[in-house]
């Protein structure tokens, strides 16, 4: 199998130990759990879920367009929250958009995210057309 890691030139990238998706074989994209950080690595939106899940799918949105794919490429989500009424009576406007032809997805409540200022994590896999990712 071949995979090819993505890098977005973010600056805390050199300094964690997982990349931010991966392309496989068969040209799908594997993001890692994306948070509500901004270009630096801090958190926004403190406790605030909607500002985060704007973050979440921004970031997210980042790493599938430097990938070559778009929103209406994602074949399945998973998001992870730490508390599953707000996140679903307080984003439901605003995830529309990301779920452009209807992809699979999971929504699961946990007790805590690694910084527990988090309170939204989504990560996606994504189907590539026949172009290159960005390397």
């Amino acid at each position: 199998m071949t995979r090819q890691v993505l890098r977005l030139g973010k600056p805390w990238e050199k300094t964690v130990r997982f990349s931010l998706g991966v392309v496989t074989d068969g040209r799908l994209l594997h993001t890692a759990g994306i948070t509500a950080r901004d270009p630096h690595g801090e958190v926004v939106g403190v406790g605030d879920i909607r500002a985060q899940t704007a973050q979440c799918f921004s970031n997210l949105n980042e790493i599938i367009v430097a990938a070559g794919a778009q929103l209406e490429d994602v074949v399945k989500y998973t998001i992870f929250t730490t508390d599953i009424e707000r996140f679903h009576t307080e984003t439901l406007a605003l995830r529309a958009p990301f779920f452009c032809g209807n992809p699979a997805a999971t929504l699961v409540e946990v007790s805590r995210l690694i910084d527990p200022r988090m309170l939204v994590e989504i990560e996606a896999i994504v189907r590539i057309g026949d172009t290159e990712a960005s390397s």
